[in-house]
């Protein structure tokens, strides 16, 4: 298995990321501008912006787009290459899916799109598949299992490992395209349909009991209807994991529900609602006849792929998750590099912890500087909120409570545990999490956050007592504010402290 850099290399220094990437997704529902800042390993979303045009069902008894649905079309396309501009957008890639892909008059498009200065790139299946599957391995590195991506067109499942794309296929089964099957009155006509895609697809039986990676909107809509009914105590649709017995349940709850219930589900387009009954019925006969594990949804797929894809191979093995939290420590953080020398700092104590848990901790040093802008008062709340809510990629609802955890206690939140993260976390995990937190909170207090101070010094855990080792020449930083944040850091490990001149 390929290791994760936790280090930056050149192509993800400040100076390299210049710029901005646009990507236009011309799809069967929707057309889609995300805008990104950045060229590197995880640029930032800077405008993102979806209009239901729903080209996919917009089509004559010739398979020809409607001239009313090309108009709507290049409306929008207009609207946004003359964003894109306005952003200094330097690299714009438009492409087309599904109902382009199939429109007998997809030229006609094409080519007016051609004439205003947009080439559009016509994607295969395949093409969709991978690509997918990139923006999966994108956000997830250590994903493995199979990634489906559901269309209003098409479906497209993706077989990952490694850090790599193996197999892929597409299917015309888009929600669209079930409910014409649901619609058609045939008894167990999608069983058959999806039996049929499946037995054309043998190497999907590799990934029985593996992961499913569930990619697009209507299965992104879905979860977010089964975060609701579960009480999920975040907001945050990316890596949510369900059960794979879920899906057959919700295609139980939604044939019940009243649908006028699902607009207060947060962040539900009221456009995606129709579709929730089909997006839950496909993928309930998937995980049955392909005999799926875990869901996982990825917000994080085919636009996102397109990006990855333009990487080498160096920049792609780098941790998106530490690449991200380094950047906005270096952004809104005082010293340049404080984030990784304070986790070399304080790792001593913790020397026994998992290469997970490791990972998680470095994260939080990096963001440990980024609260010092914020009113006092509110720190650690500002942590709390930052390491929950922020739009990091690479970590689990588990992860992001231990984070919460550590910066609420860095940020002066008091030695205890977060009540409202035992949902998330173990109160041990929890305490272990608030031990990070004082000790980064002693690290910053005696040093100030310039480095040399820490440089020069180092702690340890000693028979019963926690010791700092300092330098001689900096004796004097050794005050009462620091010797109280040494006797916190002492207590929460249950030893004394103890202050020694090297």
């Amino acid at each position: 298995m390929a290791v994760l850099s936790l280090f930056r290399s050149e192509e993800t220094s400040p100076a390299a990321q210049d710029g901005r990437t646009a990507v236009i997704d011309i799809g069967s529902n929707s057309i889609r501008l995300v805008v990104f800042d950045g060229h590197g390993r995880l640029p930032a979303f800077l405008f993102n912006e979806k209009v239901m045009v729903g080209l996919g069902g917009r089509r004559d008894e010739n398979g020809d787009l409607k001239d009313d649905a090309i108009a709507d079309a290049m409306e929008i396309l207009q609207r946004f290459r003359s964003l894109a501009t306005a952003m200094n957008v330097t690299d714009l890639r438009a492409v087309a899916t599904a109902a382009v892909r199939e429109a007998s008059n997809r030229d006609d498009l094409l080519g007016q799109l051609a004439d205003i200065g947009m080439p559009v790139r016509l994607l295969s299946g395949g093409d969709e598949a991978k690509l997918a599957a990139m923006g999966v391995l994108s956000a997830i590195p250590e994903a493995e299992g199979l990634v489906g991506d559901l269309g209003g067109g098409s479906l497209e499942l993706a077989r990952i490992g490694g850090r790599e794309v193996k197999e892929c296929v597409s299917f015309p089964l888009g929600v669209l395209r079930v409910a014409e099957l649901r619609a058609s009155g045939k008894k167990g006509a999608l069983k058959r349909a999806v039996a049929k895609a499946l037995k054309s697809a043998e190497w999907i039986g590799k990934c029985e009991g593996q992961p499913f990676y569930l990619v697009g909107g209507s299965w992104r809509a879905l979860a977010r209807v089964d975060m609701q009914r579960t009480r999920f105590p975040l907001p945050i649709v990316h890596h949510y994991t369900m059960q794979p017995e879920r899906a057959a349940k919700l295609v139980r709850l939604l044939a019940r529900i009243d649908k006028s219930k699902l607009t207060c589900v947060p962040s539900m387009a009221s456009q995606r609602i129709p579709n929730l009954p089909d997006g839950a019925a496909i993928l309930s006969q998937l995980v049955k006849q392909a005999g799926l594990g875990e869901l996982v949804v990825s917000a994080y797929g085919l636009r996102e792929g397109l990006l990855y894809e333009r990487l080498d191979e160096d920049t792609r093995k780098i941790d998106p998750l530490i690449a991200a939290t380094r950047e906005e420590g270096e952004r809104q953080g005082r010293f340049p590099e404080h984030g990784d020398l304070l986790n070399r700092w304080i790792a001593p104590l913790f020397v026994d912890e998992s290469d997970t848990d490791k990972r998680i901790r470095l994260a939080a040093c990096l963001l440990a500087d980024t609260g010092w802008r914020a009113h006092p008062e509110f720190r650690a709340e500002r942590g709390l909120e930052m390491a929950l809510h922020g739009n990091w990629v690479g970590i689990e609802s588990n992860g992001r409570g231990k984070m919460a955890q550590a910066l609420f206690t860095n940020f002066g939140g008091g030695v205890g545990v977060v009540e409202e993260l035992v949902n998330l976390c173990s109160t041990q995990e929890l305490e272990q999490a608030a031990r990070w937190g004082l000790a980064m909170r002693f690290g910053q207090r005696l040093s100030g956050g310039v480095a040399g101070p820490l440089e020069l010094s180092n702690v340890a855990v000693e028979e019963g007592r926690l010791v700092l080792a300092l330098d001689q020449g900096d004796a004097e930083l050794y005050s009462q504010p620091v010797a109280k944040r040494h006797r916190q850091l002492a207590d929460a490990f249950g030893k004394e402290p103890e202050m020694r001149l090297l």
